[in-house]
């Protein structure tokens, strides 16, 4: 009997040990494994820097000696970024290879809502951390139906919401044109919009879609226009969006011109599309970021760290694209995750990353706090409109929050 229950015990040791080791894939006492995909190539390769940046994030910190985490132990972050080119099936097949090859704790900051849509049931249906996504499709804060997944930034119809409340308050006489990508990204835009213009979707005199495949958006530009629209809602990514706001200047259409903020750049989409263009279309997007243009936020804390961030470690990155500011931001509140969360399972990680409270972000517009539980997976909830000038983004209005 004695021999027997020496056996059991060991057996159930053993069992403990392999569960253990199971719960903590990609994280030993001095590293832990994090994944990524980002588009370094394809139609949206423009957000390729906000993969770059955090690379070149953790590089830094690991040179320095690695992070101090929560339970103690001082961790390298191995981050591994792959190529995904905006395609959801190669997004698929670079997730399977993070996580059933490289086994990473989790996933991080994947960029895209319909790459992220196309690998949604796979990082639930295997329990891996897939968090802070860079995309702002509604979807990613619903913790009953998909407790492994968890946004970052503002919704997309939310801020939708926000553009139509706008146009109905100040243009007489309405007549709107949407331009959209048609995948979740794009619709999730145009419904937060139609629902914000309530009994009045009659407004909407044209609405077009476009494919990320397409060459250009010449034609919808042209077709609106002629629809006599006097508000353009431009729900395009930034290759597009600079297409969008060339074309509209060169036929010498202004309506009020309504800017998606994933494509409000001044590096990446308006420099492209020409200052003078941007400037005569009288721009409106709804931000959540310093602009890394503005002069008012070079005396703050959190430019200065980061412009000092990118003196150091993308010394050629452009400043002027606020897409390195979206990547040192989602970084920063990784490195607070990590730093506060005792347990590193993959539970573990998850209840970390739905227990944020009151966080600054570096770069964040002021007032602007991280907020999660595990009943709301929607990290930033607050916008402010801003028009551009012709060489940076004024704010103006209150600052919007959708959680109230």
């Amino acid at each position: 009997m004695r021999i027997r229950t020496l056996l059991t015990s060991a057996a159930a040791a053993v069992l403990l040990t392999a569960t253990a080791s199971a719960q903590t894939v990609g994280v030993t006492d001095d590293m832990i494994k994090i994944g990524n995909t980002s588009p370094y190539s394809g139609p949206a390769s423009a957000y390729g820097v906000i993969g770059k940046t955090h690379q070149a994030y953790w590089k830094a910190i690991n040179e320095a000696g690695g992070l101090k985490m929560g339970d103690g132990k001082t961790r390298k972050v191995e981050i591994i970024s792959l190529d995904d080119g905006y395609s959801p099936p190669k997004t698929v097949e670079q997730i399977r290879k993070l996580v059933e090859q490289e086994e990473v704790a989790m996933t991080f900051n994947t960029l895209g809502t319909p790459t992220n849509s196309a690998i949604h049931r796979y990082m639930n249906a295997k329990k891996v951390p897939h968090v802070f996504l860079a995309t702002g499709a509604s979807k990613w804060g619903h913790p009953d139906k998909f407790p492994w997944t968890i946004g970052f930034q503002p919704t997309y119809d939310v801020e939708g919401e926000i553009y139509a409340q706008y146009a109905l308050k100040n243009v007489k006489d309405p007549k709107i044109a949407i331009l959209f990508q048609n995948d979740d990204y794009g619709k999730d835009y145009r419904d937060g919009f139609l629902r914000g213009l309530g009994d009045k979707k009659d407004l909407v005199v044209k609405m077009l879609p476009y494919e990320v495949t397409d060459p250009t958006v010449d034609a919808q530009i042209l077709e609106m226009a002629a629809s006599g629209a006097n508000i353009f809602f431009n729900v395009t990514i930034p290759k597009f969006a600079a297409q969008a706001i060339k074309k509209a200047c060169e036929i010498d259409w202004k309506p009020l011109h309504l800017l998606n903020n994933v494509s409000s750049s001044v590096g990446a989409t308006l420099k492209p599309a020409g200052l003078e263009c941007s400037k005569s279309q009288g721009l409106i997007t709804a931000q959540w970021l310093m602009d890394p243009t503005d002069p008012q936020w070079a005396d703050t804390d959190g430019y200065k760290a980061w412009a000092a961030f990118m003196n150091a470690n993308i010394p050629d990155g452009d400043k002027g694209d606020v897409n390195y500011v979206f990547a040192y931001n989602a970084s920063t509140l990784l490195k607070h995750v990590l730093e506060n969360c005792a347990d590193f399972s993959r539970p573990g990680i998850m209840g970390c990353v739905a227990n944020i409270k009151d966080f600054e972000l570096p770069m964040a517009l002021p007032g602007i706090k991280v907020n999660t539980s595990a009943t709301d997976f929607y990290p930033v909830q607050q916008e402010q409109l801003s028009k551009f000038n012709g060489e940076k983004w004024e704010l103006f209005g209150e600052l919007f929050d959708a959680s109230k």
